[in-house]
């Protein structure tokens, strides 16, 4: 029997994900939390074979419940559930020894093959998330887009880009539009914040 722990703030998805291991006959959910720190506190007690844990979460992260599993020696193998496919996390992924990593809307297949695959040693990236962590080592903007991000970093409005940059506010919208689609983010501050964390800024 492999003892699952699952921690996902979203309190519907973690009651979906509960339900579904369930039913199969080898695992057995051994606790749930929507927060990273009752995750932390759960795994130094419950003794668990897999944890799978969402990559954001209040309190404390994923990741830092996965560095600090690693850190203590826990018996617990550790799978992230990620919709971020940014070089950081990834790197603080490896860095904390995570059996697996992968995408939150991967088949449920996938995820249940996963958990098989890692309680028997394997470990099991998502090969979009190892792709992508490859194509965002080089700047994926061009000089115009960068000079856009550069200028929206001081907080400023999309009007007062355009007066800054010598641009329509039309223009500087399409340039955040181009900035957003290629970076996978949805506004200006997810955008200066993965090109913070690449150096880019």
């Amino acid at each position: 029997m492999i003892k699952i722990y699952l921690a996902e703030d979203q309190s519907l998805l973690n009651s979906a994900l509960t339900q579904l291991l369930d039913l199969e006959d080898d695992f057995q959910v051994v606790g749930s939390a929507v927060d990273g720190a009752k995750a932390w506190q759960d795994l130094q007690i419950l003794k668990s074979n897999i944890a799978i844990l969402d990559i954001e979460m209040p309190k404390m992260t994923g990741l830092e419940v996965a560095s600090r599993v690693n850190k203590k020696k826990l018996d617990e193998k550790v799978i992230i559930l990620t919709t971020f496919a940014q070089k950081a996390y990834f790197e603080q992924a490896v860095a904390a020894n995570v059996a697996g990593y992968l995408l939150k809307d991967s088949p449920s297949d996938e995820l249940i093959t996963a958990i098989r695959d890692v309680s028997e040693g394997k470990t099991i990236f998502a090969p979009e998330l190892v792709v992508n962590m490859i194509s965002v080592e080089n700047n994926p903007l061009s000089t115009r887009e960068m000079e856009v991000l550069a200028v929206a970093e001081s907080g400023i409005t999309t009007k007062q880009i355009a007066k800054q940059l010598f641009l329509s506010e039309g223009t500087v919208r399409n340039y955040l539009s181009a900035i957003f689609s290629k970076l996978g983010v949805h506004n200006r501050i997810e955008a200066i914040k993965m090109a913070q964390r690449n150096k880019w800024l």
